[in-house]
């Protein structure tokens, strides 16, 4: 029997996979599928059913597996219990702080909102697309002052910081059939959100001393994470999210990088390795090739999303490097808009060679944006399934 038939459970199947025992399989996976706040109600006004609404819905629907992501250890407005308006801004990066900055609305008029974020950082949104990206008009970092505030809710024993009931949490979450994914953020993605992209790259330059204290807080409190969470829980991918990249490659130079970022990123994963756990997310858009052989340097392995539109190239990827990197989307989300045979060209040119070779998880190169139809994306996973030797989704 084809091993992509084979039952299995799927945390298992998971770490089969990310270790190339399981050629051939195609597993879709929710965490790796997301979407824009948008996208499934533009779905529903085109006939999917309401329950793609709600996450598990959406989930249940395309048949995803699921992968558990601790995040709302790092970040306090993942939890259910925060009020909605914080909990459902989509819009934000994750802000490792405790306790997040109240949201306020400063001022508003026909057109535009100004609010303070959970990150403390001040935007002003429009209200035609109040779920798009906003403009930043004040970041909550701007010098030592700022800074040695804004540091205070980055310690990672603030007891708030800690679901109540520990030993449940932990009993339920190690009961789960599910692979357990730990987000513990980053060196310079999480600084750009605090400082702003411009002010960062001339802080590195202006005051270098600034930028190695905002890492070291930043690796304390990983660390400080991590020591806990290995302790008690089994977790089986730790994800660093850096979005350092833009179209043509990263937003700092690779020397900056191994100067900086190579030294703490090592200090974390040494300690990663020793709890035996052997996958190692960095979910970074843009053009990241200069960069992967720093991250492999570092013992960083799992790449996602691999922006077709920036450039990369999983297949490429995967002859240059073979089985040293486990390798996530790069199915061209443009596709998905201009139709089913567009569609078909994209995935098999890709596809089954990666199945084939292993190590691979296929999903779009980014979230599924509202202008991908509902018919198209249903039409990708079927296929998908189909490659996979699957039953298609019902109609």
């Amino acid at each position: 029997m084809e091993k992509s038939k084979v039952a299995m459970p799927n945390r298992q199947r998971f770490l089969d996979i990310c270790h190339f025992k399981r050629t051939g399989d195609i597993a879709i996976y929710d965490w790796f599928n997301r979407y824009w706040t948008d996208t499934p109600k533009e779905w529903v006004k085109q006939g999917a059913p309401a329950e793609i609404l709600k996450p598990e819905g959406f989930s249940k629907y395309f048949g995803f597996d699921h992968i558990h992501n601790l995040q709302e250890i790092v970040s306090e407005h993942n939890r259910k219990d925060l009020p909605e308006a914080q909990a459902g801004e989509m819009f934000v990066v994750t802000p490792p702080i405790m306790p997040v900055f109240e949201v306020k609305v400063l001022r508003e008029d026909e057109r535009h909102r100004v609010e303070t974020t959970y990150g403390g950082a001040v935007v002003e949104i429009s209200k035609a697309n109040p779920t798009g990206m906003p403009k930043y008009l004040e970041r909550p970092v701007k010098d030592w002052a700022t800074w040695k505030e804004y540091k205070k809710r980055l310690d990672p024993y603030t007891p708030e910081r800690w679901p109540r009931d520990w030993f449940g949490y932990v009993e339920k979450t190690n009961a789960e059939d599910n692979p357990t994914l730990l987000m513990i953020e980053s060196f310079f993605g999480i600084l750009r959100e605090w400082m702003g992209l411009e002010q960062l790259l001339y802080t590195f330059y202006d005051d270098p001393k600034l930028v190695e204290d905002m890492m070291d807080q930043m690796l304390y409190m990983m660390m400080g994470i991590l020591w806990r969470c290995t302790k008690d829980l089994r977790i089986d991918c730790i994800r660093f999210w850096e979005d350092m990249a833009y179209k043509t490659g990263p937003l700092i130079s690779p020397a900056l990088f191994k100067k900086y970022m190579v030294p703490r990123y090592k200090q974390v994963t040494d300690f990663i390795h020793k709890q035996g756990i052997d996958i190692i997310h960095v979910d970074c858009d843009g053009r990241i090739d200069e960069l992967i052989p720093l991250w492999l340097e570092c013992g960083i392995n799992l790449h996602w999303p691999l922006e077709v539109a920036a450039g990369m190239d999983a297949v490429a990827l995967r002859k240059k490097y073979a089985k040293a990197l486990i390798l996530v989307g790069n199915i061209d989300k443009r596709a998905l808009i201009k139709g089913k045979d567009a569609i078909k060209e994209e995935v098999m040119s890709k596809v089954p060679y990666l199945i084939k070779e292993g190590g691979y998880f296929p999903s779009l190169d980014h979230a599924i944006p509202p202008d991908v139809s509902f018919e198209n994306f249903k039409y990708l996973i079927n296929l998908l399934r189909e490659i996979g030797g699957q039953e298609k989704l019902p109609d």
